[in-house]
């Protein structure tokens, strides 16, 4: 299944020339090995996968006892794992590294040697357990590998013109029509319900049946789940709690995490490691509650009000509806024909967020209380800054509707107070695109594009 990444890979090959190695990082079951592998296959006249989760001693004795003597290091990794390498034409791939600390740590001295090109790869990696007792290399650059886009979804399902007109359509604010919306719709609903991870994306490209799909996002919630008992040292109770707390959160209107739902008089710090392991595991996108809406949002943001976002929207699907084991086809088919009884705004403000982590952007959002003002009691869903930053009129102020019907006392009260920070307004709901009272209101399937 083609990935964006693998241009972000190619680029890297082609401008570190073997300064640096790369490490990708992500969630279990996002696709790292996969594309590294097609990467390779692709891009090198030979390579080596050391997958740390299942090597041999042999293998992991090297890196302690021949880092001092790189040519018989690589002569005996050559024939153990009997491929032949060459220099500056080799890559050479550690997988699951964070499995293997010491492999991490060699990166200095291998990149220096320059003979091949690294890539590494790992879940959880950036947690503290995983890094203990070994010095990050500064040799080493990163990048976040996410669930499938919505793009990257329309690929998998042989869909590969549909994304060009939407961004002809977006590039020009205009409408795409009600035959093209309603196609771009029903793909984005099945988008929506699938979610962006490889495997069940491949089993819906394969069978188009909901259940079998289902099962594999099972496979993957109880990884996660076992990740948690396994590596969550210390926290694997309040870890567990906010895990299977997300969905009741996000059922609520406001959305944001009442921590005293998971304990009586708990208070955010209490909790702020456990919301850390979960969105450093790459399972959550956290969403942080600004006080201002202005650019140097790290600058106002309230330690204490946050929302927990599924990292995959199709994953939040089959943890809500869980009762008997499998979500039944019947609650899928109701999903996707929007029959289903129950606040579906969970899901849509979900998967917004999913793009806009995929498209780059960190999550905030803009919460304003009053009991004396009326006009001071409003909440933003989403603050998104503009790419080049000016004296004034930097910050977009993004609302999302699933429904047909609703009201935006906020964005008009957002003008009406912060005017001067206020670059555009934007409503992203189920309707075509169109510019009203200063306000653009774009498809959900846009969102990547903002």
């Amino acid at each position: 299944m083609k990935r964006k990444i693998y241009d972000r890979l190619l680029k890297w090959k082609n401008e570190a020339c073997g300064d640096s190695a790369l490490l990708i990082e992500g969630a279990r079951r996002i696709g790292k090995s996969y594309i590294v592998e097609a990467f390779a296959k692709n891009e090198y006249d030979s390579y080596i996968i050391i997958d740390f989760n299942n090597t041999t001693q042999q293998i992991k004795d090297l890196f302690a006892d021949y880092l001092y003597d790189l040519d018989t290091f690589f002569m005996y990794l050559s024939l153990y794992m009997g491929v032949s390498l060459k220099e500056r034409h080799s890559l050479i791939v550690f997988d699951e590294v964070q499995l293997y600390p010491k492999a991490r740590a060699a990166i200095k001295y291998l990149v220096k040697d320059a003979r091949y090109d690294y890539i590494e790869t790992g879940s959880l990696v950036s947690i503290r357990k995983n890094v203990k007792g070994i010095t990050i290399p500064s040799e080493e650059e990163s990048i976040q590998m996410n669930p499938m886009d919505f793009e990257e979804f329309l690929w998998a399902m042989g869909e590969d013109t549909l994304m060009n007109l939407i961004k002809m359509q977006y590039d020009k604010s205009r409408p795409m029509g009600n035959d093209m919306h309603r196609k771009a719709m029903t793909w984005f609903r099945q988008y929506l319900i699938v979610g962006g991870m490889p495997q069940a994306v491949l089993k819906y490209a394969e069978t188009k049946d909901f259940e079998q799909v289902d099962r594999q996002k099972r496979i993957i919630l109880n990884l996660y789940r076992n990740d948690i008992h396994h590596y969550a040292d210390g926290l694997e109770t309040k870890v567990g709690n906010i895990f299977d707390e997300i969905p009741a959160q996000l059922q609520r209107h406001e959305k944001k995490f009442r921590i005293g739902d998971l304990q009586k008089e708990a208070r955010y710090r209490d909790y702020d490691s456990a919301f850390l392991w979960l969105a450093d595991a790459r399972v959550v996108n956290v969403c942080f509650s600004s006080t201002e809406p202005n650019i140097g949002y790290k600058l106002t943001r309230d330690g204490n009000t946050l929302k927990c976002y599924m990292a995959d929207t199709g994953l939040l699907i089959s943890h809500s509806f869980d009762e008997n084991g499998i979500t039944s086809s019947e609650i899928y088919k109701k999903l996707m024909f929007d029959k289903l009884e129950f606040n579906e705004g969970m899901l849509v403000e979900n998967i917004v967020s999913q793009m806009l982590v995929a498209a780059g952007h960190k999550l905030y959002f803009f919460s304003s209380y009053s009991k004396e003002d009326a006009e001071m009691r409003m909440e933003i869903d989403f603050l998104v800054s503009k790419a080049i930053a000016t004296s004034w009129h930097n910050v977009t102020a993004i609302e999302v509707k699933s429904g047909k019907k609703y009201t935006l006392n906020s964005l008009e009260k957002i003008k009406r107070k912060y005017g001067n920070m206020i670059h555009k307004r934007i409503v992203l709901h189920a309707l075509d695109v169109k510019m009203e009272n200063d306000i653009l209101y774009l498809p959900l399937y846009m969102t990547p594009l903002l």
